[in-house]
């Protein structure tokens, strides 16, 4: 009985950790300089502008694969996702992972931190 209860105290502080991990708030600012040195590359943030990758004007709220002008992966156009807080967390952490059969050659962004401030900036570009 007291190891139950001693193991079951132990999940619960694990599941506390891995929710505020998850649900780490980003700052704008912060997620700019990130989409500077990890999306920027590939990504525009003007609308219309597509590169390697889509533009990401818009994209918070947007169904994935729907950009205008771009060839997506059928993986991606009929993966059902619509780009919020909790679908770009995923995405970034691993797109292949998250997405199988996508064409997006980024093995993912292991900071949490760095994730949530990239998501906040990409709700301001509207």
């Amino acid at each position: 009985m007291r190891y139950a209860r001693h193991a079951a105290m132990v999940l619960i502080a694990v599941a506390a950790i891995g929710v505020s991990s998850a649900n780490a708030s980003g700052d704008a600012a912060n997620g700019k300089k990130w989409f500077g040195v990890f999306c920027a590359a590939c990504h525009s943030t003007k609308a219309g502008v597509n590169m390697v990758g889509p533009s990401l004007a818009g994209v918070y709220g947007r169904k994935a694969g729907a950009a205008p002008n771009f060839n997506y992966s059928d993986a991606l156009k009929n993966s059902g996702i619509v780009w919020n807080d909790e679908s770009l967390e995923k995405w970034l952490a691993n797109p292949q992972t998250d997405v199988p059969g996508n064409h997006m050659p980024f093995a993912g962004l292991p900071s949490a931190q760095k994730r949530a401030d990239i998501i906040e900036y990409l709700k301001t570009l509207k």
